[in-house]
């Protein structure tokens, strides 16, 4: 009598072409190629997470840096005053702040210019 393991075999297979919907052509459909498409695709979804960080990021910067010139400030020196004021605010709330509440946002850039010119 042979064994041939073919409950585990069509259950690993299954979840692989179940991961590979969507996928173009012989990438959805063919076993081989689907595990190759499947690979690629996580090794996409891994740098796509380490960069989605980097973007975010990129857009509070853009986003508080408009509020700031808005302001008659610009972006490095705001950063520089929230330093020295000892106002520890990221990023992320900062952006937050300069988009929903321009009065909060424009009382911390008063803040920041105060403790600029004090030193």
């Amino acid at each position: 009598m042979r064994v041939t393991c073919a409950v585990p075999s069509r259950k690993r297979r299954k979840r692989a072409l179940e991961r590979a919907k969507g996928f173009y052509g012989a990438s959805s459909k063919r076993i081989r190629t689907v595990y190759d498409a499947i690979d690629h695709a996580d090794a996409h979804a891994y740098v796509g997470r380490k960069q989605k960080k980097r973007q975010y990021r990129r857009l509070w910067t853009i986003r508080i840096n408009i509020a700031c010139r808005m302001n008659g400030v610009n972006y490095s020196q705001f950063i520089n005053g929230l330093k020295k004021a000892g106002i520890e605010l990221n990023r992320k709330v900062l952006a937050d702040i300069a988009v929903r509440d321009a009065a909060a946002f424009k009382a911390l850039v008063e803040k920041t210019k105060s403790v600029a010119c004090a030193c």
